[in-house]
């Protein structure tokens, strides 16, 4: 590249004299200054051929050819940094953040004194994860070139995801008084407003069964996260089983540990009517782990939880474990096993295992809504609050079920399945729920 400029700077020169040779008069030697001037400011104006390849790739997702036009530039011009910051960024966009990150950090140790190039190496850190290195490097960015807004919304997003939300304000502005037409800082400041702390959900589920007539409840539930530490939960239910109308009151207190992650306890008593238990008691520790956007595994949740149930006239246990998978593009993959211990009254207690696995995946989406849908299998002994299924039958059941977001404090989700049983019984089972975020 080098060569390339100072042979460009030779006929530049060379061109200018020949005007003013041929020119007969200063008035025409002026004139043709001028056009070959123009003409030369937009020549420079124009993407070379490489980049306009580069790009081409690049819109229709062929990085590979993109990489390939970028390194027969660089074997030209090994230290052109121009085209090592194009390779970093399609790196990046090709999803390879290792290589990029390494680009990045390659192109410092000649340039140190880039902002852009801390800018493309915060945007690798952040989207492995890497939050607290993301701020540094963006600190860097904006300390060589403090005059730039978009340095300056990059700094605040970043402020943002380590929880550093009063910062992040300040920095948003401070990104408006440099620009005060800037569509990011303005965004910034939107994100940033109060999240929702409670949610209510409202919800109506019906049992038809193939031996018996329909099984209705219908409950409300509202949880909320009053401090970074605590949360609490509370619901209602009432159930109809065979004409009879059972309620049951609940609560919950949830600890968000840093070290453990979140701890629930809680429990539960009912005006049973012998067909719901009459006291409920129960905990769940719930820990999750994100891996970062460079892995195909984005995130890693385990639950553990055990539940007590006390009926009329019997006892039940069960333990539970939950592994959750997620993927990218809102995928996630979940395995669950529970065993259940029964002690009913004259008989001896007995463990029964069951198992699911569901697989949630995104439908649509756009700025203001989404839709996502699931599908699940089951096997075993499932739903120990209802009388008619305490350890008496073996099951399998298929379902699945859809979730829109329809704004951005508002939801509908809606599941079904089948159960087929012992004794040649079904249970078809559907169920509704609105959600409201405040």
């Amino acid at each position: 590249m080098a060569v390339q400029r100072s042979s460009f700077a030779r006929t530049q020169r060379l061109s200018w004299r020949y005007v003013v040779r041929s020119a007969r008069t200063p008035a025409l030697a002026l004139g043709l200054v001028t056009i070959l001037f123009v003409a030369r400011a937009a020549a420079q104006d124009r993407p070379t051929d490489w980049q306009t390849q580069v790009r081409t790739y690049c819109n229709a997702n062929d990085w590979l050819s993109a990489i390939k036009v970028l390194e027969q530039q660089i074997a030209q011009a090994p230290d052109d940094t121009d085209l090592k910051a194009w390779r970093a960024r399609v790196l990046v966009w090709s999803g390879k953040l290792t290589e990029a990150e390494q680009e990045y950090l390659a192109i410092l140790k000649i340039s140190a004194n880039d902002p852009d190039v801390w800018a493309g190496l915060a945007n690798v850190y952040a989207r492995e994860g890497k939050n607290n290195e993301a701020l540094l490097a963006l600190d860097r960015a904006v300390q060589l070139d403090p005059q730039r807004a978009d340095l300056h919304a990059s700094r605040a997003r970043a402020m943002r995801d380590v929880g550093k939300r009063s910062a992040s304000r300040a920095e948003f502005e401070k990104a408006l008084t440099v620009d005060p037409t800037s569509i990011e800082a303005r965004a910034g400041l939107r994100s940033l407003r109060s999240e929702p702390r409670s949610e209510l959900r409202l919800g109506n589920e019906t049992d038809f069964l193939s031996y018996s007539s329909a099984n209705h409840g219908s409950w409300a539930s509202l949880a909320t996260r009053w401090t970074a530490l605590w949360g609490t939960g509370v619901g209602f239910g009432a159930y109809q089983r065979g004409g009879v109308i059972a309620e049951k009151f609940t609560a919950s207190a949830t600890a968000h540990l840093r070290s453990l992650g979140a701890l629930t306890a809680g429990g539960a008593v009912g005006h049973d009517l012998t067909v719901i238990p009459k006291s409920e008691a129960f905990f769940d520790l719930d820990r999750g782990w994100k891996m970062g956007e460079a892995t195909a595994f984005r995130g890693l949740e385990l639950d553990y939880g055990q539940h007590w149930y006390w009926y009329q006239a019997a006892r039940i246990l069960t333990l539970s474990g939950t592994a959750v998978i997620y993927f990218p593009r809102e995928w996630s993959f979940s395995l669950a096993a529970t065993g259940a211990r029964s002690a009913f009254s004259g008989t001896g207690a007995e463990w029964r295992p069951s198992g699911s696995t569901r697989l949630v995946f995104p439908l649509a989406g756009s700025k203001t809504s989404q839709l996502s849908g699931n599908i699940f299998f089951a096997a075993g002994t499932e739903n120990f609050a209802s009388a008619d299924q305490i350890g008496r039958f073996a099951s399998q059941t298929y379902g699945g079920g859809l979730r829109f977001r329809f704004a951005e404090r508002h939801d509908i989700a809606c599941n079904a399945s089948f159960q087929r049983r012992t004794q040649n019984r079904t249970d078809t089972y559907l169920a509704l729920s609105y959600g409201i975020h405040f």
